[in-house]
């Protein structure tokens, strides 16, 4: 086992409650486990264990990337990972708000509508201006 397959193991286990198919599904791994040593190796051993961002940064991140291109199985996942990091719901609200500006309004809604269930608290969501 390489140094940047057992760092991005512990990177993705932290990430994904220690369920390393969470991010790298057991299907794909069955079907092609070098893809799947690739996305750990690459994306967690390699880019997440770099210190220039924190994992709440990297988690930003890709909610704003996986949001703008409308990838919801991996969007709901980085949220969780996110939330579970300490990233505030209200500013997940504002990453997924500004990512209609480069992703467009329909990948937008389908993130809230999609992540709906991780995003609901009374203190995350304000409704529109002169609404309660």
């Amino acid at each position: 086992m390489s140094d940047r397959y057992r760092r991005g193991v512990e990177i993705a286990h932290e990430l994904a409650r220690g369920s390393l198919e969470r991010f790298c599904a057991g299907e794909v791994a069955e079907i092609a486990p070098d893809f799947a040593r690739m996305v750990i190796e690459f994306t967690f051993g390699d880019l997440y264990s770099r210190e220039q961002l924190d994992l709440q940064a990297r988690e930003k991140v890709a909610i704003a990337a996986l949001a703008s291109l409308g990838h919801i199985p991996q969007l709901r996942m980085h949220i969780d990972a996110a939330l579970r990091l300490g990233v505030a719901r209200p500013e997940i609200v504002e990453i997924l708000m500004q990512s209609a500006v480069y992703g467009g309004f329909p990948n937008a809604l389908n993130a809230f509508t999609a992540c709906h269930d991780l995003l609901a608290d009374s203190d995350a969501v304000e409704g529109p201006p002169g609404q309660p």
